[in-house]
């Protein structure tokens, strides 16, 4: 960088009570800047307190001292003093301090009226936060490309099997973290709503793991009779209860051996099993009902609930050394209405499995799109499976439009293994039934399509609309 040499005046306008010497110490010390000044031979006659923290040297290392002489051995790796003064033009480099710290140097000579160098003023700016930013930066822009190069990988995975769609960024990312996850033993616990999902990301943890030749078992642990839990996962010993098998049975965690086992809704599990499972988690072994005798099993545990686990332990629900064992590596899946890109890519697949099974060849009207992304989803992916198999037996077009999707009425009935609610089921599937029923006559106009396109006799059709009082028009 060059530009004009300096020139010295005479003229100051300093207070009066300050003396030209000490006003420009005063200001060249206030500077964050390092300041470094050499005679026109390349004595140094001052240095400032900015200087000596950057560089690490201090005024006895320097002052009185030729900069030929500090360059020669070392002090300063090189003198852009000198570089000024055999130039005689501004000089900028860029050096490395001691310290570590990286500066711009910049010597700038003064002349005087005869236009001979009398001093070198070198300024010395700290870069090094600069530096460091750039190469975190560059970091950054490195994992990022990585980042995309591994989720363009799952993606182009995820093409290759039909039993997983997944398309938005979110998702994408959390199968990348899982894909990481799964190379390790370590305890997995999926959270997330009803129906966003979570068998699947554990299946897809499972194939991506070590264990993927091995046996994937999964377990709802709410729906299993609490009087069967504990010969169900953990197995029998012969004679161990009226009614067991005569050679005893294997539970769930010794099938699974050499594979995972994933337990979806874990915080349903009584205290008593708690504890039998924490055995598992830490000693890797079980024990037969009937027996005391200990089995070693070699499982990865994979866990899931759409409870809020921490207000469990709280309420004395759930053991607090279970849950912290299994929230080694938590997994929070988000809900539908917050991956809009699934939303038409799962809609899509579900109505093509639906054409291939019923050699059909419907398809969803732009208008039907739209109104699958404005809706909020309560109930995720498997409430969204409901209205796409609903919206097929009521459509009677190829075409199925936002009508046909009863978006406004639907209503995903409760996960059974959800005991959190009370749920009326046969009010529930009388609705559905009056909703099919009154639809199909509304699209065929007759009894006899209507009850066709319900696959459904004619006879049996009408008594079920006379059942709901639905007036034959």
């Amino acid at each position: 960088m060059q530009r004009n040499p300096v020139h010295v005046h005479k003229t100051t306008n300093f207070p009066d009570a300050m003396n030209t010497t000490d006003a420009l110490i005063a200001i060249l010390e206030s500077s964050f800047d390092g300041i470094y000044i050499t005679d026109g031979q390349a004595n140094t006659i001052w240095i400032n307190h900015s200087y000596q923290v950057i560089s690490g040297l201090n005024e006895k290392d320097v002052i009185g001292k030729n900069m030929t002489e500090l360059e020669k051995y070392g002090i300063i790796s090189r003198s852009a003093s000198l570089m000024a003064l055999k130039s005689r033009n501004t000089i900028t480099i860029d050096q490395t301090f001691r310290t570590g710290k990286r500066a711009i140097v910049t010597s700038t000579p003064v002349f005087d009226e005869q236009n001979e160098i009398i001093m070198v003023v070198t300024n010395v700016r700290d870069i090094s936060e600069l530096y460091n930013l750039k190469e975190q930066l560059a970091q950054k822009q490195e994992q990022a490309q990585r980042y995309e190069g591994e989720i363009e990988v799952i993606r182009k995975q995820l093409m290759q099997t039909s039993d997983m769609v997944v398309a938005d960024a979110k998702m994408l990312n959390l199968l990348r973290m899982v894909g990481r996850a799964a190379l390790l033993d370590t305890p997995v616990l999926l959270l997330g709503e009803t129906g966003v999902g979570k068998e699947m990301v554990a299946s897809y943890l499972h194939k991506k793991s070590p264990r993927r030749d091995g046996p994937f078992i999964k377990v709802n642990c709410g729906a299993i009779p609490e009087a069967l839990a504990e010969s169900e996962l953990f197995g029998y010993e012969r004679g161990a209860f009226t009614g067991a098998n005569r050679e005893g049975k294997a539970g769930l965690f010794e099938i699974a051996d050499k594979g995972t086992i994933f337990l979806d809704e874990v915080g349903e599990l009584p205290a008593s099993l708690q504890v039998k499972l924490l055995r598992v988690l830490q000693e890797q072994e079980i024990v037969r009902v009937g027996t005391g005798k200990p089995i070693k099993v070699d499982v990865r545990v994979v866990a899931a609930t759409n409870r809020d686990m921490e207000s469990m332990v709280k309420s004395g629900r759930l053991r607090e050394d279970l849950y912290y064992r299994l929230n080694v590596f938590p997994v929070h899946i988000p809900p539908l209405r917050e991956r809009q890109d699934d939303i038409p890519k799962l809609a899509q697949n579900m109505l093509e499995t639906l054409n291939k099974k019923y050699n059909q060849n419907k398809s969803l009207t732009q208008s039907a799109f739209i109104s699958l992304l404005e809706y909020s989803w309560p109930g995720n992916v498997r409430e969204l499976k409901n209205v796409m198999e609903r919206s097929f037996i009521i459509s009677d077009a190829d075409e199925i439009d936002s009508a046909h999707l009863m978006l406004q009425n639907a209503r995903l009935c409760p996960d059974p293994g959800d005991s959190s609610e009370d749920f009326d089921l046969k009010a529930y599937l009388e609705k559905i039934e009056k909703e099919y029923i009154d639809k199909a006559y509304e699209n065929k106009k007759n009894v006899r399509s209507a009850a066709q396109s319900l696959r459904m006799d004619p006879a049996t059709y009408v008594r079920k609309r006379q059942k709901y009082n639905i007036k034959l028009k």
